[in-house]
Order: structure tokens, then C-alpha cells, then sequence
């Protein structure tokens, strides 16, 4: 079993990696619960509950934890405040404690509701992310940033709430279907391009085996960029420094999501175009050369396709592109890549320069 540490001033917390983990979750579960607490909620959707949730279930029971299953819809579409409200009236109706414990088993976007829903219930109360995506087991899972979606934008109502523990197993891949798949590996690419050459190098020269769900290198891929991601935050946990390099490839992404209502683009797709976009704005500024700039969108393209976005209105996407919730004195922030493994991070870029290559983008000529 592989472990990392995300280590806060607050409390730190562990990183599990290990497949068949869930047979003995219980082992690595009691030794981050409270002392106090008598009941588990788990919260998941059907299709991965189905698969996965019996097993966790007994784990808890085996810890003489009475535990009760909240399932909802998945999809970012869902990702509501109405969503939360439903999640905490559970949790109200079984008289769930500050000591009890809440658990998210299934992707980013049930990671993302249940840890925001254990934010704001009695001003927070512990929860675990258990990922069975490869997108949350890389990305989402770590860090406690959790929240919902408004019509406007991306993740805009949310809060910072630190997990006690995350727990890892590849072998839930095993059910990932193949466009869930490689929206995942469009977010291993940015932690290539942001941190790690050699991750980017094992990218690019084991693509088709990484598609084809080799378990070695799928598992190497999760512990690299967890190990980044835990580095990163345990140097800047509510991003106001190093933290933001996490969202190279997001600005324009999210404004992809956020233009088209959270129904075309799986998060990784839309992220794989900020990719592809980030990377031109810093080839156009001269800041990266162009043997880079194509390695990079040759990359997103090796783990396409990706869906069309010809029929998408330019201005929509620049109108929620402004409202993302990174700006600063209302100046978007672009995370930029000066050579692969290397970004930094720039305020203010010239508004005609990033709508063009927007522009570009929309119509397949980047």
C-alpha cells in the first residue's frame, strides 16, 4: 500500500493507495474516526453504490458504526444547492452528531456535494473521500475544496473543508467507461505540464496502454499526481499563492462548462481545451516554444476525442470566463506554461489576445 501525507496546520491527513482497498476499509477507517462517533452516512448514486457500496457498508458495520445511504443524481448539472439541502435533511432526519461521519464514495461531483453538505452541517463535521473515478482519485478527492455549481459559473458557492482521510483504490476503474477515462487523463496531463516532466514523458509514450487501462501505470499516474497535488497544498491550502498553478487549463474550461449548462463537456474535456488554449496564449506571448506547444496539444489530442464546440457562442463563454472566481480586481488569471513541466502565473493578459484564441478554439483552429 502506497501512503501520502497532506500535511496542514489545521490537521493533516492521510492518502491511501492500494487496490482492493475497500475489502479492508475498515482497518485503515478506524483509525480516523472520532471517539465518539456511533453513525456513518454514506452518500453516492446508484450506479457505483450498486458496485461498490455493500462493500463499504460492511466495513462500517464491522466498526459498530450504524450507517444510512443518501443516493443522488450524478452529473454536474446536478451539483445544486438543491442537492445539499437534500443531503443535510438526511442528515437532520438521522439525527447525525458532530462526531459522526460523513463519506463520499463515487466521482468529483459527489466528492464535491457530500464534503460541501459536511461544511455546512453543524458548521462541519469529518468526512472521507473515497474516489472511484480516475479523475477524483488524482484531482478532486485531495485538497477540500468542495461546493456547487450556479447557473453563472463553476464551483462559485463552496467552501474549503478538509477531509479526514482519503482512500484510494485502482481497482474501481475497472467499471470507468472509456470517455470517463480519458476526461481523467486530460487533468494527468496538466499535472505534467505544470510540475512533472517525467509524468508528462510517461503520458506521452504509454497513451494507448494508459486508454487500454494498464493497472501499473494507471496506478503510477494516480500516485504521481497525488503526490504533487498533496505537495502543493500542503504549501498553500486556500490558494493564495502556489496553489493556483492546480488551475492551469480551468479559466477557459470552466467557462466551456459553465456556457453550455454542464451538459457537453465531461470536467476533464472542457479542462483538455483550457489546456490547448493556455498553452497557445503563452506560445503567442512567446513565452513557450512551439516544440512544446505542440507536445502539449498533441497530448490532449491523444486522449480525444474531444466533444465539438463549433455551435458554441464565442461571447457566452468570454461573459462566464469573467466570472470565474479566480479573478482578481476583476483581471482573469491565467495559469501559463513558459516549457512543460513549468507554468507561471499571469493577471491582466490583453483581453483581444485570449478571446482570439477562444475564438480559435471554438472553431477547431487550435
Amino acid at each position: 500500500m502506497k501512503k501520502l501525507e497532506v500535511v496542514l496546520q489545521s490537521h493533516s491527513y492521510p492518502i491511501f493507495i492500494s487496490s482492493g482497498l475497500l475489502e479492508k476499509a475498515d482497518e485503515l477507517i478506524s483509525s480516523l474516526l472520532r471517539p465518539k462517533c456511533h453513525k456513518a452516512v454514506l452518500v453516492s448514486n446508484q450506479k457505483v453504490f450498486e458496485l461498490y457500496g455493500r462493500k463499504l457498508i460492511g466495513a462500517l458495520s464491522r466498526l459498530g458504526l450504524k450507517t444510512s445511504t443518501v443516493l443522488i443524481s450524478d452529473g454536474e448539472r446536478f451539483k445544486t444547492l438543491r442537492t445539499v439541502e437534500n443531503i443535510v435533511l438526511s442528515l437532520i432526519e438521522e439525527k447525525i452528531e458532530r462526531n459522526d461521519l460523513l463519506l463520499a464514495l463515487g466521482g468529483g461531483v459527489i466528492g464535491d456535494i457530500a464534503g460541501f453538505a459536511s461544511a455546512i452541517y453543524l458548521r462541519g463535521i469529518d468526512f472521507l473521500q473515497i474516489p472511484t473515478t480516475l479523475l477524483a482519485q488524482i484531482d478532486s478527492s485531495i485538497g477540500g475544496k468542495t461546493g456547487v455549481n450556479h447557473k453563472l459559473g463553476k464551483n462559485l458557492i463552496g467552501a474549503f473543508h478538509q477531509p479526514k482521510g482519503v482512500l484510494i483504490d485502482p481497482s474501481t476503474l475497472s467499471s470507468l467507461d472509456g470517455r470517463e477515462l480519458r476526461s481523467a487523463l486530460q487533468e494527468a496531463v496538466k499535472y505534467g505540464v505544470i510540475k512533472d516532466v517525467e509524468l508528462f514523458d510517461l503520458l506521452e509514450k504509454n497513451s494507448k496502454e494508459l486508454l487500454a487501462k494498464d493497472d501499473s501505470l494507471l496506478e503510477d499516474v494516480i500516485y504521481r499526481c497525488c503526490y504533487i497535488k498533496a505537495g502543493v497544498v500542503s504549501r498553500d491550502e486556500k490558494e493564495s499563492g502556489e496553489r493556483r498553478i492546480l488551475n492551469f487549463g480551468h479559466t477557459i474550461g470552466h467557462a466551456l462548462e459553465a456556457a453550455t449548462r454542464y451538459k457537453r463537456f465531461k470536467h476533464g474535456e472542457a479542462v483538455g481545451y483550457g489546456i490547448i488554449g493556455a498553452a497557445q496564449i503563452a506560445s503567442d506571448l512567446n513565452l513557450l516554444i512551439k516544440n512544446d506547444l505542440d507536445r502539449i496539444q498533441n497530448l490532449v489530442n491523444a486522449f480525444g476525442p474531444l466533444p465539438k464546440t463549433d455551435n458554441i457562442d464565442t461571447k457566452l463563454v468570454a461573459e462566464r470566463m469573467a466570472q470565474d472566481k479566480k479573478a482578481v480586481a476583476g483581471r482573469l488569471v491565467f495559469i501559463l506554461p513558459d516549457k512543460i513541466g513549468s507554468v507561471i502565473i499571469e493577471e491582466g493578459l490583453p483581453s483581444e489576445l485570449v478571446y482570439n484564441v477562444l475564438k480559435k478554439i471554438l472553431k477547431g483552429r487550435v
